[in-house]
């Protein structure tokens, strides 16, 4: 049975204007919104009210734009729901040892290159960073953009609307361009003010690739939601678990 499901073809699929909604609402999220947002009411909040604005605003939109597609993909979810948790904890178990294995090749190289002991460039990932200082601005916000707002927004964009529409042409470019263009999203503001930055590429790259995996073999853009949403909330408990030691 799990044979005959894997082999099922990919059939999760936005219509045109669903797909050209999800497309047009990237640099709007990720440069217009926040842009306006801060300069309207920069002076009245705090970094995490003005970040939970902007994710909620996407939100709120994407639901608007998207509820059929979302609806459509709930029947597969349904449908092959034990496949799909089962595919969702592979694919988290296999970005542990992804990022493993990253990490340790990135620190063996800083070591190489400083006197340092080779973890503070992969301790050090600015996003990672910014996440933290924002829980200390509002800890319930956070949580709430991370687990559920970002996943449900950042998926519709980049795995049903980049990779879904670069799947219907070709698969291999489809992964490329999804993980590629996620990667660029969590670093490109960072890496404007430090070249260094841009090294922190990679350490998105296994993760992308796998909600982009989920979201195939599931057939379900629910998949992936569900698998972003684990690995957020789990991140975010660890990034704080460390802060505290600190």
């Amino acid at each position: 049975m799990r044979e005959k499901r894997e082999r099922l073809p990919f059939t999760s699929r936005m219509s045109r204007g669903e797909t050209v909604a999800a497309l047009v609402y990237l640099p709007i999220h990720i440069v217009l919104l926040p842009t306006l947002i801060t300069a309207l009411m920069g002076d009245r909040f705090n970094g995490a009210e003005l970040n939970f604005v902007c994710y909620a605003l996407g939100v709120l939109y994407m639901l608007a734009c998207q509820w059929r597609f979302l609806r459509r993909d709930f029947d597969p979810l349904c449908d092959n729901f034990p496949f799909i948790a089962l595919e969702v904890v592979i694919c988290y178990g296999l970005m542990l040892a992804f990022n493993m294995v990253l990490n340790g090749l990135l620190a063996a190289a800083e070591s190489l290159l400083t006197s340092g002991d080779g973890m503070g460039f992969v301790m050090n990932n600015p996003n990672n960073s910014a996440v933290v200082s924002l829980t200390d601005e509002g800890e319930g916000m956070v949580k709430a953009l991370a687990v559920f707002l970002a996943p449900i927004l950042e998926e519709l964009m980049f795995r049903a609307g980049v990779f879904g529409l670069v799947r219907r042409y070709n698969r291999t470019l489809a992964y490329l361009a999804s993980m590629l263009l996620f990667a660029l999203y969590h670093v490109w503001g960072y890496a404007l003010g430090d070249p260094i930055v841009w090294l922190y590429l990679l350490q998105y790259l296994p993760v992308s690739y796998l909600l982009c995996r989920c979201y195939e073999r599931s057939n379900s853009i629910w998949g992936s939601i569900f698998l972003h949403m684990l690995i957020n909330f789990i991140s975010l408990r660890a990034l704080t678990f460390l802060q505290e030691l600190m």
